[in-house]
């Protein structure tokens, strides 16, 4: 199986800096392709924020690079991927760029931070890894949320102190419970599932998704009928234009994905 990609990304309508970064790298492999896209929202109220997201997402640039290929030969078996194998070792990852960004922002007297949703796809199955609220979606004839946000409205919501119509307007809906670099602990959330050709994945950040409804993104990104990445990189920048159209405040990025 192969894939169609596109990322965009746009400072908005408020912000001077962009503290989005985002990544997609694609490889050949012994078992066919595998493909990393990762999305990381620097933390708008922290200083620094644009160092901490890069920082973030050049070390899964480099993990896909020189530690990947060791968890796809040596700890998996013919191209299906051990799951705890691959926890491992983005929890490895995440734990030392967390105390990387850490020591960094400590050294200028600015804490900074950053939020992940990073998506492996390979052999019909996806992967998961998520801290903060940037997410991910599968979109076939639905509209299925794979993250869960780690949110303190999100964690109302469960406890049943919250409706989700209130905490889409809560003053309190952006406060993060933990981050990459500005947390003493991280504890990421990992999901994994399989997928079918035609499926299409969109990974943004959370200035991507406030303003726009599930039913607005079926409608404008049409992932069944998409074929090629110049539609979805239209459909994409035609979301973009439409939240700053709504007068959302934060940057805007988003990764599409369509398996073929």
């Amino acid at each position: 199986m192969s894939f169609l990609s596109i990322a965009h990304t746009d400072v908005g309508i408020k912000k001077r800096t962009n503290q989005d970064s985002v990544l997609i790298k694609e490889a050949s492999t012994d078992y066919g392709r595998v493909l990393l896209a990762v999305v990381c929202d620097g933390m708008g109220g922290l200083a620094k924020g644009e160092v901490a997201s890069a920082a973030l997402a050049r070390a899964f640039s480099e993990w896909f690079e020189n530690e990947f290929p060791y968890v796809l030969y040596e700890d998996s078996k013919e191209g299906n991927i051990d799951f705890d194998a691959l926890q491992l070792s983005w929890n490895r990852l995440i734990d030392s760029t967390n105390r990387a960004i850490e020591a960094y922002g400590e050294s200028f007297h600015a804490p900074c931070g950053t939020t992940l949703a990073a998506l492996l796809l390979m052999n019909n199955h996806y992967y998961v890894v998520n801290v903060g609220d940037s997410r991910v979606y599968r979109l076939n004839e639905n509209f299925y949320q794979i993250t869960k946000d780690q949110t303190f409205v999100q964690r109302e919501i469960d406890e049943g102190r919250m409706t989700e119509e209130e905490a889409r307007n809560h003053p309190q809906r952006n406060v993060l419970l933990q981050c990459v670099g500005a947390s003493n602990m991280i504890v990421p959330d990992f999901f994994e599932g399989t997928y079918n050709s035609g499926d299409l994945f969109m990974s943004c950040s959370d200035g991507f998704r406030h303003l726009i409804t599930d039913e607005e993104f079926m409608k404008i990104i049409q992932p069944m009928q998409i074929k090629d990445e110049q539609s979805m990189k239209n459909a994409a920048i035609y979301c973009t234009e439409l939240n700053k159209q709504r007068k959302e405040n934060d940057n805007i990025s988003v990764l599409l994905i369509k398996t073929i």
